[in-house]
């Protein structure tokens, strides 16, 4: 049976990347870790680990993007938790099971081989969940 191992990050939508860093980083003395083009996404990452997990600060870099649509809807503020599970295929399979909805039928991958799903705020009480497994 899949199980869920941790937490792995939590994404935070950003319209201003360098003004939230000076909160996140420089404020509350978060190293940054990592700041990442993700054209796929067509986003900017800021990763901030914390203690085995990461605040990921999300910047959308086209108007198009969707990330760029949640932020003209919702403004600034918390995107997604993400979970990290053993097995991503399984986890789907018995999410679909329970009637959960998906609103990714199949795992995506990214750039690092992590795969990746999200569930549909509408099956988890309004808050966007992502599955990762780890490559």
């Amino acid at each position: 049976m899949p199980t869920i191992k941790a937490v792995n990050h939590v994404a935070v939508v950003v319209d201003d990347m360098g003004k939230s860093l000076k909160f996140w980083r420089d404020a509350l003395g978060i190293q940054l870790h990592e700041l990442r083009d993700v054209p796929a996404e067509k986003s900017q990452v800021a990763f901030l680990p914390i203690a085995g997990a990461e605040v990921e600060l999300v910047m959308p870099t086209t108007d198009d993007s969707g990330i760029a649509k949640y932020l003209a809807k919702r403004g600034p503020g918390m995107h997604h938790l993400c979970l990290e599970v053993d097995d991503i295929n399984g986890m789907m399979s018995q999410l679909k099971a329970k009637d959960i909805r998906l609103i990714n039928e199949e795992p995506r991958f990214a750039a690092d081989g992590k795969k990746y799903a999200f569930i549909h705020p509408e099956s988890t009480g309004g808050v966007l969940v992502e599955l990762y497994q780890l490559a």
